[in-house]
């Protein structure tokens, strides 16, 4: 294995770094067995081929796991990169074709987009030799929104910050939108962070053209950050990412995980359901689940929700949400609870968030005081020309 390169050193700005751990060795062992060829040619629809140049690679320590995959930090033709590598469980054949389909559809998604709030597809490249798969992509010394976020005390993040970096999102899902993506797993773990504090949405292994889209069976998403609608398995629009925008605005603002005293699978039951007398035996095969650790509760948990009786007039209205600081500025509350509604025709698109924030960067330009001054308009039309109309009548006084 004279080309397995993942054991060296990695340098960074003249800078070495660690060497592995021998644990971490025998990991990246168990992993690069599978990578030491240059890889098989990756096409999407029309594309050439994106195959990876395996010699070139060095692969360095994790930063970021998920359920079937993990992400090291490395170098890839002398660049700083980040590796995904994808693993097929060999014991569940449907669970390996669906993984590898995701990686065909990340990797078309990585290559066609192009904006300075998406990860950079410049040189993305890409193996797929299975059991297991890679995508290389750029690397933000950041790390993950999340990552900082917990790196804060609790509600101590400046709003401009809040505002500068919900901005960046809502123009990357704006973009993202706009190209007919949804993404579907939208959440401050898949949110990157480059040195100037920029905001790059990342992860497109669920994601999926609008057009393609169909209902939640057997979806993967994170219960915290996900709207009621693919909890549930129904029919979802891009609505489902505005709900997500809408937690992760959320955890800007308090510098906390979304209902961080609950399991994901009791945080999902809480969202679609607020409980009554008639559902309380599935609340409690729910509540009983302990850690989450039971993938049977997940697993049936759509199915549970199906025989709660949404039909009689004393079961309330799904609306179970993480609660708002006591001191949270009414222009970021009011926007959050758009966006979080559990009837998606009531939340905005992201063209309408954007308008939104950028009225309140132009107003806060205007006024420092302006998030405790601020009260909504009954007209939202109103609130995104509000800004430009002061502009307009600026200019008009000038040149008179």
């Amino acid at each position: 294995m004279k080309n397995l390169y993942c054991f060296k050193q990695i340098y960074n700005n003249g800078k070495s770094e660690r060497r592995l751990s021998l644990g971490e060795y025998k990991r990246a062992v168990s992993w690069s067995k599978y990578l030491v060829s240059s890889g098989a040619e990756i096409k999407g629809e029309g594309e050439g081929g994106w195959s990876a140049d395996m010699s070139q690679l060095f692969i360095g320590n994790k930063f970021a796991s998920g359920r079937h995959s993990r992400i090291y930090r490395g170098v890839y033709k002398q660049r700083d990169v980040a590796i995904k590598l994808i693993s097929q469980p060999e014991e569940d054949e449907n669970l390996a074709t669906m993984l590898e389909n995701h990686f065909t559809s990340e990797v078309a998604l990585l290559f066609r987009l192009r904006h300075p709030n998406i990860i950079t597809s410049e040189f993305v490249a890409a193996c797929k030799k299975p059991p297991v798969f890679c995508i290389i992509t750029e690397y933000l010394a950041g790390g993950s929104l999340r990552k900082f976020l917990h790196q804060q005390e609790p509600y101590s993040v400046p709003l401009d910050l809040v505002l500068k970096l919900a901005l960046d999102i809502a123009h990357g899902m704006q973009y993202l939108h706009s190209q007919g993506i949804l993404h579907r797993d939208l959440k401050s773990e898949n949110l990157l962070l480059g040195e100037d504090m920029s905001v790059k949405v990342a992860d497109f292994g669920i994601s999926c053209l609008e057009s393609h889209c169909g209902n939640a069976k057997g979806f993967t998403g994170t219960y915290r950050w996900m709207a009621p609608e693919m909890i549930k398995e129904k029919h979802h629009t891009k609505k489902v990412d505005v709900y997500s925008f809408g937690i992760v605005l959320w955890e800007l603002l308090t510098a906390m995980t979304p209902f961080d005293n609950m399991t994901p699978e009791q945080a999902a039951f809480a969202v679609c359901q607020k409980v009554n007398s008639s559902d309380s035996f599935y609340w409690m095969m729910v509540m009983t689940n302990g850690s989450g650790a039971d993938s049977s509760t997940e697993m049936h948990l759509p199915h549970m929700l199906e025989h709660c009786d949404y039909n009689q007039s004393h079961v309330p209205v799904p609306n179970a949400r993480p609660p708002l600081p006591p001191k949270c500025p009414l222009a970021f509350s009011h926007l959050i609870n758009r966006c979080w509604s559990s009837n998606p025709d009531k939340r905005p698109h992201f063209d309408q968030i954007v308008a939104i924030l950028e009225s309140y960067s132009e107003s806060l330009e205007q006024d420092a005081e302006f998030f405790t001054s601020y009260k909504p308009p009954t007209n939202h039309t109103i609130l995104r020309c509000f800004p430009k109309l002061i502009a307009g009548r600026r200019s008009a006084s000038v040149k008179a």
